[in-house]
């Protein structure tokens, strides 16, 4: 049986088909190259390349062999990575991305109940504008993003919800609205309504003439709230960590609540990954 030294060199040079490449991808020497190459040749009984001084070919039974190994040594490889990663359990660094300041105070606490289990492990924050989180979790600035449920997608994988909380919208201080205790649904057909770029299905629903601004973070939004450009739909916690004079926060009161949860590529849940979303699952659970 041929050993996977051996199986990883033919591979190699099936691709590079030159000697001293291969030789340099391998961090071996030319000669080593060549003695390996001969020995699985012995142990197989016919040539796997034709050599001449100025190139190197797979023979037919080269080639058979090379297609036919080429998908199991891929699977080899994967399996073998998902090995190292989950030796070395949650030690690294993991990448998170959140939007406003309620945001970054719940991961900070997730990150700190992860860093207390799991001494070696750290974790980097990044403030994203609303426009930014898909571009850079697919990308790959990011690891995981605390976003608005549901954010579908094919590449996209979901935790479990974190935060329900109710729906407010946002509006002038001087707004009509503004001396309400709530407003409905129905009231959004009669103001401008402005939004992240972010999808938000009961929005799409509801408010489907809403203004997207897609470079706008939250602060800029409000501002425009402010000056009575339009109202801007947002969560309940944001009265409390946005407080303005210029912006009163209106119950929209027949709406459904708001979820948020931890959102990743979908097949790039890492063990740091997942004890990051198990901990935020644990720091929010309700008690019995």
């Amino acid at each position: 049986m041929p050993e996977s030294r051996e199986l990883e060199t033919f591979l190699t040079l099936a691709e590079e088909l030159h000697f001293g490449r291969t030789a340099q991808r391998l961090h071996v020497s030319t000669a080593q190259v060549s003695q390996t190459i001969r020995k699985l040749e012995r142990r197989i009984g016919v040539p796997l390349f034709t050599r001449t001084s100025r190139r190197v070919e797979l023979t037919p039974v080269g080639r058979q062999l090379r297609n036919d190994l080429g998908p199991a040594w891929s699977a080899v490889e994967a399996a073998l990575a998902r090995a190292v990663e989950t030796g070395r359990g949650v030690t690294g660094t993991l990448r998170v991305a959140f939007g406003d300041a309620a945001g970054g105070q719940l991961l900070a606490g997730v990150a700190d109940l992860v860093r207390r289990r799991s001494p070696g492990s750290r974790v980097e924050f990044r403030e994203a504008r609303p426009a930014e989180v898909l571009p850079w979790l697919r990308d790959g600035e990011v690891d995981v993003v605390l976003a608005g449920l549901p954010l579908d997608g094919p590449d996209l994988a979901t935790g479990p919800v974190l935060v329900r909380e109710r729906r407010f919208l946002a509006v002038a201080a001087g707004h009509p609205f503004a001396a309400r205790a709530a407003v409905g649904v129905a009231d959004l057909a009669r103001v401008t309504v402005l939004r992240c770029a972010l999808p938000d299905p009961w929005l799409d629903e509801h408010a489907p003439a809403a203004v997207v601004r897609p470079r706008d973070g939250l602060q800029e939004l409000l501002t425009l709230a402010g000056s009575g450009e339009g109202v801007v739909p947002v969560g309940a916690h944001i009265r409390r960590y946005y407080p303005r004079p210029d912006v009163a926060y209106v119950l929209i009161e027949d709406a459904p609540q708001l979820e948020w949860g931890l959102v990743w590529l979908a097949g790039a849940a890492t063990a740091r990954l997942r004890a990051f979303a198990d901990a935020a699952a644990e720091l929010v659970r309700e008690p019995a």
